[in-house]
């Protein structure tokens, strides 16, 4: 029996707060990839709390989304180590996309193969958080449905390291997370659309909504946490305190070493008449 899915269980709220965490991941790791670009010395470090910022930023959407699903008739759990296998997933291919380009530049071949292989690894964070349900019915997937979820990640994962080199401006950084945020959003509905459900035990009597939810957020607080932390990182950066602008050349300090100040002008020397 063919039981009725619902990713709405909750209404317009996971929709929008799923868009929203994604928005805020994709927007601190443009600031973080920006900041690796001004910050030769440190690049590493901005590079990996970006692709942190960024992945965190996409499992968090993919689970408060998940919170809205519900299938009639059936419990819904979630196996904790697929869960938790998700995330790594998320993190890992994000930090390999933004390393590529970090180090190797935004070329159309270098955006190509970060791309494929981020989307790729988003939509696979994707499906095995899909994989992670447990219920009292087999999941089943529309195959066209599934492909253009997978083409809509690589196409917007293309974007978002393009967008990661290529825009600098904090207001540019702010339009693009918001372009990004509907591209993330819409390769994860675009993917619930191809579930079906077919119930192969015992209709539940109940769905146990309260015990579910409490498990997501558990599972959501430290991504969440970790966005936070770059969030204050990011805000507080010298260059943010300062007042300096992103598109304002950063000049490094003699002997390599980094500076938010700018070298001060040599002093002219007194002439004598």
């Amino acid at each position: 029996m063919t039981a009725t899915v619902s990713n709405f269980y909750y209404g317009a709220v996971t929709p929008v707060a799923a868009y929203l965490m994604a928005c805020l991941g994709a927007g601190l790791g443009l600031r973080c990839t920006t900041r690796s670009l001004r910050r030769p010395q440190r690049r590493a470090s901005w590079l990996a709390l970006g692709a942190i910022s960024i992945g965190s930023g996409i499992w968090t959407m993919h689970f408060i989304a998940m919170i809205g699903f519900s299938v009639q008739g059936a419990l819904v759990s979630y196996d904790v180590t697929k869960t938790l296998l998700s995330l790594v997933v998320a993190v890992a291919v994000v930090a390999t996309g933004v390393f590529l380009v970090g180090y190797r530049g935004g070329s159309a071949v270098n955006l190509s193969i970060a791309g494929l292989v981020t989307g790729l690894g988003v939509a696979a964070m994707h499906y095995i958080g899909m994989a992670a349900i447990n219920t009292n019915g087999g999941l089943h997937y529309d195959t066209p449905k599934v492909v253009l979820s997978v083409v809509i990640a690589v196409a917007a994962a293309t974007a978002a390291l393009w967008a990661a080199v290529s825009i600098h401006g904090l207001w540019s950084s702010f339009g693009a997370s918001l372009v990004m945020g509907v591209a993330v959003t819409g390769m994860h509905y675009t993917g619930m659309a191809a579930v079906s459900v077919h119930l192969t035990g015992e209709a539940a009597s109940a769905q146990s909504s309260i015990t579910l939810l409490s498990f997501l957020l558990a599972m959501l607080a430290a991504p969440f946490a970790i966005l936070l932390i770059a969030a204050v990182i990011v805000m507080f950066d010298p260059d943010i305190m300062l007042g300096h602008d992103d598109s304002d050349p950063v000049t490094l300090a003699p002997y390599g070493g980094d500076t938010d100040f700018p070298p001060q002008q040599p002093t002219q020397p007194y002439t004598t008449w």
